[in-house]
């Protein structure tokens, strides 16, 4: 029999690793809106509006929130001048820095690499990042560099067997009939080692009886109090054991050995990298030995001072056929837990990632929850904490993908320097609010994301696509954007338009994208960029609000399990949420002052417990937890809790008297006047009313609009998108246009309009506020963004404080104007419109004319076809004069074309036209990017998701002239090209689709 009595613990806290985190977070601040170069880095962007420069700031956003390129090198197969070259590519089309990353799943033989000359490491690497730093520092870009090649972290110099290397737990086993006898060898491991795998080491042998009452579907039911420890009686390898005859009994054998596992489509090196023990110092360490020894020349140390930006690493993604396991996990156990492991282990042990046994549930449940707690203790401390230490004494931050295992992600988010997720893992926009909990109670200001990988979606993915993708992300909290990604232009053997690092992908179309000047709309592409570095920038400014705190007892990510009531209901009301893990509440943020927790960071109004959805929905809490809740209730916190409370249990393995203990705490937490329980999610959202609590942003009805809310020095920036939890959802997003009620934090304080596209600030012309709040209307299509600022008046240089606002209009739009405040309608007629000093004002607009459809078009084509190697594209021209306006796949010549159509239409205005009139070009559909000229004069950029541009005073009497570019994807060319990788591609239909509108209006000024 086996003693399961705890004993004393004598490791340090779960949290110690992350209030020391916290500590270093503590002492940054949040990102200004100042220029490129500018050393503060804890000036709010309000600030910066009080020099009444936020507007120019806003407009051109610095190099620091620009979006990136993920950088993808055939390890050091490059070239300094084509390194430089690409630097000055991504620069000129106005992106703030790249990850170079080793990767080559596109390379079947890899025998070109000559990885002993050209691997990841080697002095051709390195002078490849010694090129991209140096060139980076005369640009103003950064770089950041992967922790390894590909992924997991992994160096060359160990092996399978070395200590810094990854290991796991195999086992064997063996049944026996009642009294039966086991003699001979020991069993051996279920799975034979993995390739280069020398050494295993047998750390122990147990027997157990089977009991069938605790057996599931796929684990053997077992009897935990029959746990004996056979391994004394092992000599020589073998085992001399006779069961006893009180039921059947199985030996399991439990041996230690590196898993051998390697970096993703290696190899990279010569020798060959093998993935490091995330677990334990030694793998950490065997990293940065081989940084210290191979790479960090004096020029690499001194040009990271200078252009470094990140250290990265990629999701945990260990493989194992059996347990993830490092020497230290006993002791660690002990001390966490004041437990042995050891008798535990048979309720742990997997085979090909399925559970093999299991005790009575509920202890299984909790065993499981001490071990994967334990794991993520060292991780962070062993792996994050020691990796991100080692980073700042490079001057790089340490940005990482924390989750892929059974860890807590929203503990490690917090240790991070930046937390990242990825659009290609991440089921919902939950995933995401995981990591921006951790990120926003730790201090900091980044949540990076991984964007825009789509399967098969190589050389066809619109930039339309992607934003689409990105509105929702950036909802939930994401404010920097790693594109998916950049490809380095060369390697032997390619096919026309150069080296793509993931397609082909087992021989066909692969994933996400190689952007860059291959693309036809590499043309329009600082138009996105732009674009993304001013939602950055708004989205990086001050601190995010959050409504509520979800409390999550197992911090995983990268599921797709969303919150009750919450994500599937308050989201399309205006509630927004975050997620919290248990460490989180021993941070020095977690406080609660004036009913917030966490006031200065996303000062949460009410914090939300329900069952773990990872165990079953068991109704469970660590007493330790339970402690923080009544803490914070007890300081003014509203709380809900959905589930039967009254019989709550500890999540992990009860110490003596714990579970009375629990529910003591717990029955006084539910005593308390502002903790509501409810037994149905439906009522979660009347609990929180019945508290007092409400959301930042409301509207009348249920609604597609999803929003983000920063605060900065009194100033609400609110990021608001028509879109939806995942895309996955059915149906689609159809267009909203409704009144939308938004929290201001200063009194008076005047709605501004940021259009992240043109970059301009314009203050809000019809709005009505009450108290503490101001509505406006809000109009917009699928996917479509809006940045509404909230702030005192003259904040981005308005000159229209004085002035009265609409509160109500029968027009269809009220601006300011350089004239004034002004109506404008499609058709004439008389418009009255409410003021807010409390007068009515009508204005009469006369002789609009009717909008028309522009449907006869002279379309000139540039036909992008390969050249005379892989990187060389040959452009053949085309001319086609339409007489409707139809996809290029149903025009005989440009059936099969990719590249950059010019559509120009000429059109006559007659006496009517007068100078008061404007118009707007509706575009309708377009594939995929586009610009607009009218009568020589181009216009800013054009909204990539729903294009229309206001023509303004452009147009004259007489004949006028429109140009659109449109760019598309590489797609249906390289059908043709490359048929053997892409032939199974669907033709696309490119081009202007339309219909094409001019729509005049009318303008008249009221005040």
């Amino acid at each position: 029999m086996n003693d399961h009595t705890a004993v004393p613990r004598t490791g340090l806290p779960r949290r110690t690793v992350l209030a020391a985190a916290a500590a270093t977070a503590a002492a940054a601040g949040v990102i200004d809106w100042a220029a490129p170069g500018s050393a503060s880095a804890a000036t709010s962007a309000a600030t910066a509006g009080a020099t009444g420069s936020s507007s120019l700031r806003f407009a051109e956003p610095g190099r620091a929130v620009r979006p990136k390129f993920r950088w993808w090198w055939p390890d050091g197969l490059v070239q300094p001048d084509e390194i430089r070259r690409e630097i000055d590519q991504i620069a000129d089309a106005g992106f703030g820095g790249a990850e170079i990353a080793a990767v080559h799943h596109s390379v079947s033989d890899t025998s070109s690499l000559d990885t002993a000359r050209h691997g990841w490491g080697t002095a051709a690497w390195v002078a490849g990042v010694e090129a991209a730093l140096s060139q980076a520092a005369r640009r103003g870009l950064t770089v950041d560099l992967t922790v390894g090649p590909s992924w997991p972290a992994a160096v060359p110099g160990i092996t399978p067997d070395s200590d810094a290397a990854v290991k796991e737990l195999a086992h064997g086993a063996a049944t026996l009939a009642p009294g039966a006898t086991f003699s001979g060898p020991v069993p051996k491991p279920v799975h034979e080692a993995a390739s280069g795998v020398t050494a295993q080491r047998l750390l122990l042998v147990q027997a157990a009886r089977v009991n069938t009452a605790n057996s599931t579907r796929k684990e053997t039911g077992l009897d935990l109090d029959s746990v004996r420890d056979l391994t004394s009686t092992v000599s020589g390898g073998s085992l001399d054991w006779t069961a006893p005859d009180d039921g059947t009994w199985v030996v399991i054998s439990y041996w230690v050995r590196g898993s051998g596992q390697t970096p993703e489509a290696g190899p990279h090196t010569d020798p060959p990298a093998y993935v490091v023990d995330h677990f334990s110092a030694a793998g950490t360490r065997a990293v940065t030995d081989f940084w210290e020894k191979h790479i960090l020349t004096k020029s690499v140390r001194r040009l990271l001072k200078v252009s470094g930006g990140a250290l990265f690493e990629d999701s945990i993604e260990l493989e194992t056929d059996g347990l993830q396991w490092t020497p230290g996990l006993p002791d660690a156990f002990r001390d966490h837990t004041g437990r042995s492991l050891l008798p535990l282990l048979p309720a742990l042990v997997l085979d090909n990632s399925n559970q093999v046994y299991a005790f009575e549930a509920a202890v299984t449940r909790q065993i499981r929850h001490d071990f994967w707690e334990t794991v993520s203790t060292l991780f962070n401390k062993h792996h994050v904490t020691a990796l991100r230490t080692w980073a700042h004494s490079l001057g790089l931050q340490l940005r990482s993908q924390p989750y892929g295992l059974q860890t807590d992600a929203i503990a490690s988010a917090a240790v991070l320097d930046i937390p990242e997720g990825e659009s290609l893992g991440f089921k919902n926009l939950d995933d995401y609010r995981c990591l921006a909990g951790g990120r926003d109670m730790a201090g900091n200001t980044v949540l990076s994301c991984e964007a825009g990988a789509y399967a098969g979606g190589a050389y066809s993915t619109t930039w339309q696509k992607f934003l689409r993708t990105m509105g929702g992300a950036y909802a939930a909290g994401v404010n920097q954007t790693v594109v998916h990604g950049f490809s380095y232009a060369e390697f032997p053997g390619v096919n026309w338009p150069g080296y793509a690092a993931f397609t082909p992908y087992k021989g066909v179309a692969g994933y996400g994208e190689s952007w860059g000047p291959r693309h036809p709309t590499w043309k329009h592409v600082p138009d996105v960029a732009g674009y993304l570095g001013r939602v950055h920038q708004v989205l990086q400014t001050g601190r995010a609000r959050a409504d509520v705190a979800v409390f999550r007892q197992t911090g995983y990510t990268a599921t797709g399990i969303g919150a009750s009531w919450f994500t599937a209901t308050g989201i399309t009301l205006g509630w927004s949420h975050q997620f919290l893990s248990g460490p989180l509440l021993d941070l020095p943020s977690a406080v609660v002052r004036k009913g917030r927790l966490a006031p200065d960071g996303p000062a949460y109004k009410a914090l939300f417990v329900e069952g773990d959805f990872f165990y079953g929905s068991t109704v469970t809490l660590a007493l330790r937890d339970a402690r923080a809740l009544l803490r914070f209730s007890r300081a003014g916190l509203p709380i809900v809790l959905l589930g039967a409370w009254d019989t709550v249990v500890p999540p992990g393995v009860p110490d003596t008297g714990e579970s009375d203990e629990l529910r003591s705490v717990v029955k006084e937490l539910l005593a308390r006047p502002l903790v509501r329980t409810v037994t149905d999610k439906t009522l979660v959202g009347d609990a929180l009313t019945a508290l007092g609590v409400r959301p930042d942003v409301t509207y009348a009805s249920a609604s597609t609009l999803l929003n983000a809310h920063r605060v900065a020095d009194g100033v609400d920036y609110y990021y608001l998108c028509n879109g939806k939890h995942a895309e996955t959802v059915k149906p689609a997003v159809g267009a909203i246009d409704h009144e939308v009620t938004l929290h201001r934090t200063t009194a008076k304080a005047v709605p501004y309009l940021l259009d992240p596209w043109t970059g301009k600030a314009e203050r809000v012309a019809r709005y009505t506020e009450d108290g503490d709040s101001v509505t406006v209307r809000v109009t917009l299509q699928p996917a479509e963004t809006l940045i509404v600022a909230i702030g005192r008046p003259g904040l981005f240089g308005d000159r229209n404080g004085s002035r009265p606002y609409a509160v109500a209009s029968e027009a269809e739009e009220v601006r300011f104007t350089d004239a004034g405040l002004t109506v404008r309608a499609t058709a004439a007629g008389t418009y009255r419109t409410s003021l807010s000093k409390g007068r009515a004002v009508s204005a009469t607009l006369k002789d609009i004319p009717e909008p028309s459809e522009l449907t006869s078009w002279k379309l000139r084509v540039q036909d992008w076809r390969p050249g005379a190697s892989a990187t060389r594209t040959f452009v053949v021209e085309h001319e086609v004069t339409l007489d409707a306006l139809v996809p290029w796949s149903q025009i005989p010549e440009l059936a099969d074309v990719s590249g950059i159509g010019r559509y120009r239409t000429t059109f006559t205005l007659g006496r009517g036209w007068t100078g008061g009139h404007r118009a707007r070009l509706e575009l309708g559909s377009v594939t995929d990017t586009c610009r607009v000229t009218v009568n020589g004069h181009r216009l800013d950029p054009v909204d990539q998701i729903h294009p229309v541009v206001d023509l303004g005073d452009l147009l004259e009497r007489g004949t006028n002239t429109i140009e659109v570019e449109v760019a598309t994807p590489l797609a249906n060319r390289l059908r043709i090209s490359d048929p053997a990788v892409y032939g199974g591609l669907t033709r696309a239909a490119y081009g202007l689709l339309g219909p094409v509108r001019l729509v005049p209006y009318g303008e008249a000024r009221i005040a």
